[in-house]
């Protein structure tokens, strides 16, 4: 069953949506998504979490951030990152975008004109 695109987000373009799945497409910053599915932490705590090095960590940070999945706030000594919600809902309904026609468009016959 197709998934209507939300309504509360609008679909980003599909230039947008690859660098953001490019930025997704690494296990360690699924990991990441993931730990900050929870809200905003500071990187000792995702180097801890993680089993990570910083300096590993502070890689694929910088990648996600450039990707504008991630936003950063420096506090003291301390950065603490969280996600961008409504990039993912944006990506979510490009997703969802895509279901839906893949859904209703049927192929051509081949070798008919």
């Amino acid at each position: 069953m197709p998934v209507a695109p939300s309504p509360h987000y609008m679909p980003l373009a599909a230039g947008q949506a690859r660098q953001l799945l490019k930025a997704l497409a690494d296990p360690i910053r699924i990991q990441v998504v993931e730990a900050l599915g929870g809200g905003e932490r500071c990187v000792c705590e995702l180097t801890a979490e993680l089993g990570l090095a910083q300096s590993k960590l502070s890689f694929h940070l910088k990648v996600m951030k450039e990707a504008g999945l991630i936003e950063a706030r420096e506090e003291g000594r301390w950065t603490y990152y969280q996600l961008q919600p409504e990039l993912l809902g944006q990506l979510g309904a490009w997703l969802a975008s895509l279901a839906c026609q893949a859904s209703r468009i049927p192929a051509l016959t081949c070798g008919s004109s």
